[in-house]
């Protein structure tokens, strides 16, 4: 009889573990809370680790058709402007890992995935269903939804995202860290740019106590914009996307190079919202990508994972989010959620092994990466934000290794992320 599971979350996360799960030979139901599928942000970076994984689910099409992909990655000072160091991405990334560099709008990537899902599996999906807990008991857990639903399957995998209630009756109540930084984000339509401000590379712009990040996305028609400041943090979290005003942002970029504070201005002059436009290679309408303005993001996360019992235990998972909520700087959040359903495969691939024991092995593959990633990402933003003596010195650093400090080869390729993604 086949195995079922149920996978909590629709999010990049969730489609991932059920593509995973499906493809490992199981069935699917698929909860998510929302009434429609839908993903919002901005843009993700997809570092061949996380690529290779797509590649291996056979995406490359509609990754190709949906992506950009950069040639080179370059650092400046967010002060004077200047050129620190650079990157080679594009063939030069391929050649040396094996899968491209891709930059990707997050509907974009939310799509692919969720036509992947439609097309290639036959996933139950139930929307308007958040989970509101579960009983692991005599070899089957069984998933409550708001419905009153109970739903028994084989297994349950929490996809459900940075407020994960999976997560809080697994682990206990323990609430997000706030860190004090908040990310400014903005999709610009690059044709409506005059052509100095426009890129084909992913630029990162590091100044005092802030960073600020661009790249193209969706085939480079738009760039992705993120400045990222230390700050005061809204007090009302559950609503994590927040309206933002251009000019507190504007204030916290005093001091900063013309060059950025005129890429920062250019986002407050873009049309507003357009419908949702057609993406046939992922087979699905995708949310348009254009919004007048700024968002803000209070950036939470929680310490590095301890052991593997914080992302398994009995036959209950822990994927992505809400399991390993981590900061930016790193570019690497939804790619550890892809790189966790690929491993959740292998797992649950293992048909000789106990449903508890092919999820332990899941988390045993997966929670050092994931922690080496998340302490990785919190050292990478006090670097990225340092002031006074550390910051002279980073900009030396980068000027005479470059290339030596930007690559990342434990990360791109796969070290300790299982065998399932090797």
């Amino acid at each position: 009889m086949t195995k079922q599971v149920v996978v909590a979350g629709g999010g990049i996360g969730g489609l991932a573990a059920a593509l995973g799960a499906s493809r490992a030979g199981w069935g699917v139901r698929l909860l998510e809370r929302a009434a429609a599928f839908g993903e919002v942000g901005a843009g993700v970076q997809l570092g061949p680790n996380v690529t290779r994984c797509l590649l291996a689910w056979g995406l490359q099409r509609p990754l190709h058709d949906a992506a950009a992909f950069p040639a080179r990655l370059q650092v400046r000072s967010a002060l004077s402007g200047d050129a620190l160091a650079a990157l080679p991405l594009g063939a030069a990334m391929e050649e040396r890992y094996g899968a491209p560099y891709a930059c990707i709008h997050r509907a974009d990537l939310h799509a692919l995935l969720l036509a992947a899902v439609g097309k290639d599996t036959d996933t139950q999906c139930h929307l308007d269903h958040p989970v509101e807990g579960f009983a692991d008991a005599d070899g089957v857990v069984t998933v409550r939804t708001s419905h009153g639903q109970a739903i028994e399957a084989d297994a349950l995998v929490g996809a459900d995202g940075l407020w994960s209630r999976t997560r809080t009756q697994l682990l206990g109540a323990v609430p997000p860290r706030v860190t004090g930084h908040l990310a400014y984000r903005a999709l610009i339509a690059q044709g409506e740019l005059p052509p100095a401000l426009r890129t084909a590379q992913v630029t990162a712009w590091l100044g005092p106590r802030l960073h600020a990040i661009q790249y193209p996305v969706r085939r480079g028609e738009l760039m992705n914009l993120v400045v990222i400041v230390q700050g005061p943090v809204p007090a009302d979290l559950d609503h994590w996307d927040h309206a933002a005003s251009a000019a507190g942002l504007e204030h916290a970029l005093q001091g900063t190079c013309t060059a950025l504070q005129d890429l920062v201005r250019s986002a407050a002059h873009q049309p507003g919202p357009a419908p949702a436009v057609d993406c046939p290679s992922v087979g699905a309408r995708v949310p348009a990508a254009c919004a007048a303005g700024w968002r803000l993001w209070p950036v939470c996360d929680r310490p590095p994972v301890q052991s593997a019992d914080e992302m398994a235990r009995g036959l209950v998972a822990l994927l992505g989010d809400a399991a390993h909520p981590m900061r930016p700087y790193l570019a690497q959040g939804a790619g550890m959620a892809i790189e966790d359903a690929m491993e959740l495969q292998h797992a649950l691939a293992m048909h000789d092994l106990e449903v508890p024991l092919r999820l332990r092995r899941y988390a045993v593959n997966r929670w050092q990466r994931n922690a080496r990633v998340q302490a990785r990402s919190t050292r990478n933003g006090r670097i990225f934000h340092a002031t006074g003596a550390t910051r002279w010195g980073r900009d030396l650093l980068l000027r005479s290794l470059g290339e030596r400090l930007l690559d990342v080869p434990w990360l791109y390729r796969g070290d300790g992320a299982g065998a399932g993604t090797q």
